[in-house]
């Protein structure tokens, strides 16, 4: 890795990496030229990789949400007022934490390829570097995402090692991703064969058509997309709730789990999000996010809000005894985003379509949600603004609306004009992240801060 977490201990990367599912004690105080000597400790290693994918989402909904139209925090407190101002300093602790656990990630993902050797030919080393390959694609992605040019990181490397500092331009980062990700769909059993929690083929090539959709790759997305809306591997919950509080269940491609009242496996996401404490609170709803919510839209609405606050994030509401260690899971990819990418393939990159296989993948989310759909004999259309309609709302508060507004060219429009009703400014250098300072500061110079940023 390109920073500090280089010279993390073997201690830190095992500790605490029991899982929901994934149910291997975790191993302390053994140094990595003493590991990695057996397949059980290659696989071992690889649910540390799952371990590690537990800190990605405890503050993502900051560099996400928060700097959408979606959510706000409760009283511009500290830091966290940056992300909705859109004034966000390379000094901000989240940017950096941010950056860290997905390099984190990724050292992780290193150490298991790495040590692939010991481990005999076959399906179950295929596994194993499949769920490597999908987890360093998945940090790399959220990363280039983020920051644009990032430093890629295809070994573990020393401190000593500071060429690896340097940022890599996003196309050869996508590059890098892509391949790792083809790999994956390729190694990875399908769903059913693995605990919940694990990476699976359907994951790796759901993660894949983002990517291609980040590239306008329309045909290669779409073909992904609709091998997964035909394998049956995957359905839609019948009840829109249970997406969310029937974990594990058949509309999910990859979700990190999470353990009530675990001082390990728990996440105080849902209490930042649903709740905050009396003075604070963050990811509470924009007003504009209000005003746009639709009345028809009762089913969704009663799981987006709060029925306590309905200016509070209603679906991670917690079931923990302690207030700051729940259990919710967190889905990364599920079967109505694949609809609605699918959608967006469709679409190649105009402003509307009236092709009929996207049509029917428009209505199927819509009708789950009991909304009205489109007609199916040709003569309606769906339009740009519709499918982000539709994806703001079906997706509300899972991290995609700021992505989906830069990925298809809106973003500069929508914010541009949400930021000047909000009274704050919001320009192109806005759509990524500072480099964090202490990241410069280690690098000697080699990285270079994003412009707009001083």
């Amino acid at each position: 890795m390109k920073n500090l977490l280089v010279v993390l201990g073997f201690t830190s990367l095992f500790f605490g990496c029991k899982k929901e599912v994934l149910d291997l004690d975790p191993i302390s105080e053994i140094g990595s030229n003493e590991f990695y000597s057996t397949p059980e400790e290659v696989e071992l290693a690889t649910i540390a990789i799952y371990d590690g994918l537990q800190n990605v989402p405890l503050r993502e909904f900051a560099i996400t949400e928060m700097r959408s139209d979606n959510t706000r925090t409760k009283a511009s407190e500290g830091d966290w007022a940056q992300f909705e101002s859109f004034s966000i300093t390379p000094t901000n602790q989240q940017v950096a934490i941010y950056w860290t656990v997905n390099y984190n990630v990724i050292f992780r993902a290193n150490r298991v390829i790495e040590n692939l050797d010991v481990v005999p030919s076959g399906s179950f080393r295929d596994q194993l570097e499949g769920e490597a390959k999908f987890s360093r694609a998945l940090a790399h992605f959220n990363l280039v995402r983020a920051y644009g040019d990032i430093p890629i990181i295809d070994k573990v490397i020393g401190i000593t090692e500071s060429e690896f500092f340097e940022r890599d331009p996003v196309d050869l980062v996508l590059d890098f991703i892509t391949a790792d990700l083809q790999d994956a769909a390729e190694l990875l059993p399908p769903k059913g064969a693995l605990e919940f929690g694990r990476a699976t083929s359907g994951a790796a090539k759901g993660l894949l058509a983002k990517v291609f959709l980040n590239r306008a790759n329309y045909s290669q997305a779409e073909m992904l997309l609709s091998s997964i809306l035909s394998s049956g591997e995957y359905s839609l919950e019948d009840d829109y709730r249970d997406v969310f509080y029937n974990e594990g269940n058949d509309e999910i491609l990859f979700a990190i789990p999470y353990l009530n009242d675990d001082i390990n496996e728990s996440q105080d996401f849902s209490f930042e999000m649903t709740a905050g404490g009396v003075r604070s609170g963050l990811n509470y709803l924009t007003n504009d996010f209000l005003a746009r919510m639709n009345p028809q839209d009762s089913v969704r609405n009663g799981v987006l809000q709060n029925p306590v606050n309905f200016l509070e994030v209603g679906k991670y509401l917690s079931s923990s005894a302690n207030a700051r260690l729940c259990g919710n899971d967190w889905i990364v990819l599920r079967l109505a985003d694949i609809y609605l990418l699918y959608v967006e393939a469709k679409m190649a990159g105009q402003l509307k379509t009236q092709n009929l296989d996207a049509i029917a993948a428009f209505n199927a989310v819509r009708q789950r949600v009991r909304l009205s759909t489109l007609a199916t004999d040709g003569s309606a259309e769906i339009t740009l603004d519709m499918l982000l309609n539709e994806r703001r709302f079906e997706l509300a508060f899972e991290n995609h609306r700021l992505h989906d507004l830069i990925r298809t060219g809106q973003a500069l429009s929508v914010l541009g004009n949400f930021a000047a009703t909000e009274g704050y400014n919001f320009t192109s250098t806005d759509l990524l992240l500072p480099i964090p300072q202490r990241e410069m500061n280690v690098s000697g110079g080699r990285l270079v801060q994003n412009p707009g940023y001083n």
